[in-house]
């Protein structure tokens, strides 16, 4: 795949600044001739870091926002707030974001813990080596929540595969869907998922 390059997109949008009269009428009238207008302007271009701040930024505010929502739905369904950020490495403009994590009954005697973000991308879920597959960015935005468990070797939570074999919830482009899902995941009593499936 070819190297992307990003270019500051607001600076091609500043004032184009009119002349006063014609050119010709202000070269006789003055003798000087105005080179400013023949240069045309140069884009800025970005370092993936840049973007890869910029792409965080937007992350990091639409994750505080999906979580207000979220929290804002009732007050018997309250998730903790663990918003954090990834971008995807040589393409930085595409990221993700970890909004909440919690844990739900399965069963009477099964927990299962998990975790829900969104990407300003939709794909595939793949392995834990290749985790996106086929990445599509003609989407504006993935919802989806995994199953995770902690992982003793690496020190840190990983995909619990034994839920099923990419450890996927649910997968949605729609945020209402989402919304839903994430509400009925933390719905403490039948009374309260009924209700919420009525939506």
């Amino acid at each position: 795949m070819a190297k992307l390059r990003y270019y500051d997109a607001a600076a091609e949008k500043a004032p184009a600044i009119p002349p006063k009269a014609a050119v010709h009428t202000e070269f006789l009238r003055t003798g000087r001739i105005n080179r400013r207008q023949w240069v045309p302007s140069e884009r800025r271009y970005l370092s993936y870091e840049e973007v890869a701040d910029r792409t965080g930024k937007k992350l990091t505010t639409a994750g505080d926002t999906t979580h207000k929502r979220i929290n804002g739905f009732h007050t018997s369904i309250q998730f903790p707030k663990m918003v954090f950020h990834r971008t995807l490495v040589g393409r930085p403009h595409l990221g993700y974001c970890h909004v909440t994590a919690a844990r739900t009954p399965v069963t009477p005697s099964k927990d299962i813990t998990w975790s829900f973000y969104f990407a300003n991308f939709f794909s595939e879920l793949g392995n834990e080596t290749h985790f996106f597959d086929r990445i599509q960015s003609g989407f504006a935005r993935m919802y989806f929540a995994v199953a995770i468990e902690p992982d003793a070797e690496a020190g840190h939570m990983v995909v619990n595969r034994s839920f099923r074999d990419n450890g996927l919830l649910f997968r949605t482009d729609d945020p209402k869907v989402a919304l839903k899902n994430v509400l009925l995941l933390g719905a403490k009593d039948d009374a309260l998922r009924r209700i919420i499936r009525s939506l």
